[in-house]
């Protein structure tokens, strides 16, 4: 089970609703404007990290005829274009066929309550691992996550999660997903850092673990002028790139494909 690190963020209700048993519907991840006594909103956001952690009873079900992709974010500015992220995916996969839900690590949740943005699918963090469990029998949320998803994507990934997952540490709920995860399933992972990080020699190193050692496929980043001010390698792909190639893999699960792709001569 993870550690204690990073993490903190919300709750279900992703518009593409999980099969339900009798269980409670669940609250959405979105940014909830608190109320004052009369009822009037009274200006503040409650951020992604600070509503009440998921407990034993929280049940994470499949979807039949879905795919389940899970996002894992973590703590590059970059995850500020999370909300297109999930929006440009939606748009590249075949209508009502996604399934959407998101582990976050702290660092990642302390960004995006810089944004005034609302995020509909669940976003689970580290007290959920550890709340959810209380003893034997009880669930694993790493281990559960990893059995609802079909693929997993992170984006962005940062230069110290890159780090913590090509040697292998599993403190928090993202890498302990990671390390636990199923070769069988693809795992896409869209790198995101400083020039002076993505030219330094031990990020080439733990890119090819990730890469030759673990199967993981890269989607590179771009070169432009990054959040700090500095130019060059190492901004997050385009939210449409990240989207057009995870959706390669949604749509071959569904042989949905566009008109563009069939045979002209048909």
């Amino acid at each position: 089970m993870s550690s204690n690190t990073e993490q903190g963020s919300s709750t279900p209700s992703d518009g593409h609703q999980a099969e339900n048993n009798g269980s409670v519907e669940e609250p959405s991840s979105k940014k909830r404007r608190n109320l004052s006594d009369e009822g009037e909103e009274d200006g503040s956001v409650e951020g992604y990290g600070r509503r009440p952690p998921f407990t034993r009873s929280h049940v994470i079900q499949r979807c039949g005829g879905k795919f389940h992709l899970l996002i894992g974010v973590t703590g590059s500015i970059a995850v500020i274009k999370l909300h297109e992220l999930i929006q440009k995916l939606y748009d590249a996969c075949p209508e009502n066929k996604l399934v959407i839900k998101i582990a976050a690590t702290k660092s990642a949740l302390t960004l995006l309550d810089t944004q005034d943005f609302e995020i509909d699918e669940v976003i689970y963090d580290d007290r959920d691992e550890w709340s959810m469990w209380r003893g034997r029998g009880d669930a694993v949320l790493h281990i559960e996550l990893r059995k609802w998803a079909d693929a997993m994507l992170i984006a962005p990934l940062d230069a110290n999660s890159l780090a913590k997952i090509a040697i292998g540490l599993c403190d928090n709920l993202v890498t302990s997903i990671v390390r636990a995860w199923d070769p069988r399933k693809p795992l896409y992972f869209a790198p995101a850092m400083n020039t002076m990080m993505w030219e330094n020699p031990l990020t080439f190193q733990h890119r090819n673990t990730l890469k030759d050692l673990l199967r993981y496929k890269e989607i590179p980043p771009m070169e432009k002028e990054l959040m700090c001010g500095d130019s060059g390698m190492g901004a997050m792909a385009t939210t449409q790139m990240i989207a057009t190639v995870v959706a390669t893999v949604v749509r071959n699960r569904f042989a949905v494909y566009t008109p563009c792709d069939a045979d002209p001569d048909e």
